[in-house]
């Protein structure tokens, strides 16, 4: 790496879901000669989706460039991919970012922003079904590359794409230090982080708690698609 600052922007709205930032975060600090930024549109101050109160937050139109741009996702998407000032900044830096970069619904914000035509990209498993409406190719994978995007899952995959592209950056060894520093290890108490694997009534009550959203967010995404 050379010896200028790395900068990677967070490109937060409110109501995020705070891992999906704070993962990548707490691995990418770690990069040698990251600077990380924290930006939404007003700056300030942003709200999680859990009450969790983000504060020194920058204003993207002062961000002149990013070398990395990672848009995470939350109950606020469905508001996020309609702020034209926000998908604007977005598209600007990512245009100009050697990696774009998403975790959960965050990629419906790349697909919004113009970002996802013709690209392999990955979403929070209940949402990537409407990836197509940008001309994204679902996949169903926990990190997807194509090119410079590098999208994750849901929430706690922005881990594994952080560390995914620190080995790009930094090299696989280095990459692999970070997640012995931090004991990324994952070993859940159950075996039941991806719906294949839940048992059906389980799946049955997520799937049902989240159809709620289901009709807000697809009018979101319809709307978001035909702008482009």
């Amino acid at each position: 790496m050379t010896a200028s600052p790395f900068i990677i922007v967070f490109a937060l709205f409110d109501r995020i879901t705070q891992l999906d930032f704070t993962g990548p975060y707490e691995v990418f600090w770690r990069l040698p000669g990251a600077q990380c930024v924290m930006a939404s549109v007003d700056g300030g101050e942003i709200r999680a989706d859990g009450g969790l109160t983000i504060t020194n937050v920058q204003r993207l139109a002062d961000i002149a460039q990013a070398d990395l741009v990672c848009v995470p996702g939350g109950f606020g998407v469905i508001e996020a991919m309609g702020d034209a000032s926000f998908v604007g900044e977005v598209r600007r830096l990512a245009n100009g970012a050697r990696y774009v970069t998403s975790v959960c619904s965050g990629s419906l914000v790349l697909g919004a922003a113009g970002l996802l035509g013709g690209k392999r990209a990955a979403c929070h498993w209940a949402w990537r079904d409407l990836l197509p409406s940008f001309g994204a190719i679902m996949d169903e994978s926990r990190v997807v590359r194509d090119g410079n995007l590098i999208t994750g899952g849901g929430v706690t995959a922005g881990i594994d794409m952080a560390l995914s592209v620190m080995a790009d950056i930094a090299g696989a060894e280095y990459a692999q230090s970070v997640q012995l520093g931090i004991e990324y290890a994952p070993a859940p108490p159950f075996d039941c982080g991806r719906p294949e694997r839940a048992a059906p009534q389980i799946l049955r009550a997520v799937t049902e708690r989240l159809d709620r959203l289901r009709a807000d967010r697809y009018a979101a995404v319809q709307r978001a698609a035909q702008k482009l």
